[in-house]
């Protein structure tokens, strides 16, 4: 079990190391002045055949480079080296953890159709996260966000919006501490209902038999 779950891991953690060299090669542009600098000799040529374009452009030039001043703060203000290295964590963490209890929801049922009453449970605190991210964006230091950061169900997606704005260390220690905690926890818990749910073939199973399997003492 644990070996093809790693190896998902592997092969999606390859596609994300792409995207991060892109998004560095596309941040490392920005701030050598390409947005900055040239933006609007960029656009001159079009700009002068359309009178619409130009005004839009020279209505307010202030404004738009503090816009654009700030935004380029903003970005290196942020610690990259951080980011990358807490995006390769939680994200191996994160899958981990709900690969382990996939993997245990699919040694315990024999139909796609059985799945549905255990995929639910293990569905929401993910779905629940992705909803929240707006409101941990706007308010990144709130109870609610420390909190659902350093729930191990939620950490993965929480944690990654929070790190941009500045997170103590101590956080990001405890978040990882308890996502390692959580991980080897359903782990252990999805062998025991994998090794028993395979030997089940053809059984109808729930969770009142589900918690039987998880009290044998092997």
């Amino acid at each position: 079990m644990m070996g093809k779950i790693i190896g998902i891991a592997l092969v999606g953690l390859t596609q994300f190391f792409l995207w991060i060299v892109l998004t560095g090669v596309f941040l490392g542009i920005f701030q050598a002045g390409v947005f900055q600098g040239g933006m609007q000799e960029s656009f001159m040529p079009f700009s002068q055949s359309n009178p619409m374009v130009e005004q839009s452009m020279t209505a307010d030039p202030p404004v738009q480079m503090d816009e654009i001043t700030m935004v380029t703060e903003i970005i290196s203000g942020i610690n990259f080296k951080v980011m990358i290295f807490s995006f390769i964590f939680y994200f191996l963490g994160g899958f981990l953890l709900y690969a382990s209890l996939f993997a245990a929801i699919g040694g315990a049922v024999d139909q796609d159709a059985d799945t549905q009453q255990f995929m639910l449970p293990v569905s929401i605190p993910l779905v629940f996260s992705v909803m929240m991210v707006g409101v941990i964006i706007n308010q990144p230091d709130s109870p609610l966000a420390l909190w659902m950061s350093l729930i191990p169900f939620t950490s993965p997606v929480i944690m990654m919006m929070r790190i941009p704005f500045g997170v103590p260390m101590w956080q990001i220690w405890t978040s990882a501490a308890l996502l390692i905690s959580g991980f080897i926890a359903t782990t252990w818990l999805a062998g025991k209902i994998y090794r028993t749910g395979i030997l089940m073939y053809g059984k109808k199973v729930n969770y009142a038999e589900i918690w039987k399997w998880l009290r044998n003492k092997y």
